[in-house]
């Protein structure tokens, strides 16, 4: 029998038609076919030069995952004036889902493809704000898009998570008296930098019920109001040197505190998407 040569026309990459392909010819013992992929196929020229080839085939299979309506018809007109075998692998189930659903479908191509970016988008930067918290390696604060300075307990690893899942990558690093900030905090631009504070109140009591949590002393300095006093000196010191904006998040859910984040980044003309 002659070879057979399928071919696989996609808007977008072509990827959901291969995988189907290759799903279904799982279950025969052959290889005696080829396979042609065509992707981001998107108006009538590009598919009409495909199809010139596949009207010259002889045993040939044409799979397509098109949106387009003009697109869509031009190869069912194919398919019945040169008796060509064709499956059309999405326009059934969108009408079927219009149907159902009562709602229009918007007939746009690389939909898929853009959901799929946007969550590899998001993992990335889940992943960039693990691997650069509390200041591990400096040198992510180059790649950074926010660079978060403050003391402990002011909210910089729950905020870069949440930052994270909005596609920024954020790395942060605690300030500590007794270590000076790496050299890296100052080569990058100073409108990615954000710096975070609390009043010693609110954090006397967040690192009390820390060291309890530890199973520590209560009367470590750690939560002293005279530690907490002279780090939060040496943090806004350190802050006004580099001339960032400073946020206190004494009083703020994680969630406001990001708005106002990405409000700031906005402004200094830092998009995301």
């Amino acid at each position: 029998m002659e070879r057979l040569k399928i071919y696989i026309i996609s808007d977008s990459l072509g990827e959901t038609g291969e995988t189907v392909l290759k799903a279904a010819m799982a279950q025969f013992k052959t290889d005696n076919y080829e396979i042609n992929r065509y992707s981001h196929i998107t108006n009538m020229k590009k598919l009409e030069n495909i199809m010139k080839k596949v009207i010259l085939e002889e045993n040939v299979l044409v799979l397509y995952t098109l949106v387009n309506k003009e697109l869509v018809s031009f190869i069912d007109d194919c398919s019945r004036t040169f008796q060509i075998a064709t499956i059309d692998l999405l326009s059934p189930l969108i009408n079927a889902l219009s149907e159902k659903l009562d709602n229009k479908p918007l007939r746009k191509s690389g939909t898929i493809r853009r959901l799929d970016e946007a969550y590899f988008s998001r993992v990335a930067a889940i992943e960039f704000a693990v691997k650069y918290d509390d200041g591990k390696d400096p040198r992510g604060f180059l790649e950074a898009d926010v660079v978060l300075l403050g003391v402990s307990r002011t909210s910089k690893t729950p905020l870069s998570m949440y930052l994270a899942n909005k596609n920024i990558k954020a790395a942060n690093l605690p300030l500590v008296n007794e270590i000076k900030p790496p050299k890296e905090i100052y080569e990058i631009p100073k409108k990615k930098i954000i710096g975070l504070t609390n009043s010693p109140e609110k954090l006397n009591e967040i690192r009390e019920v820390r060291l309890k949590s530890l199973g520590l002393k209560e009367n470590s300095s750690y939560a002293s109001f005279s530690r907490i006093l002279e780090e939060l000196e040496y943090a806004d010191k350190i802050m006004r040197k580099i001339g960032c904006p400073i946020i206190d998040v004494s009083n703020k859910a994680i969630e406001e505190t990001a708005e106002i984040v990405v409000s700031l980044l906005n402004k200094n003309g830092i998009t995301f998407q």
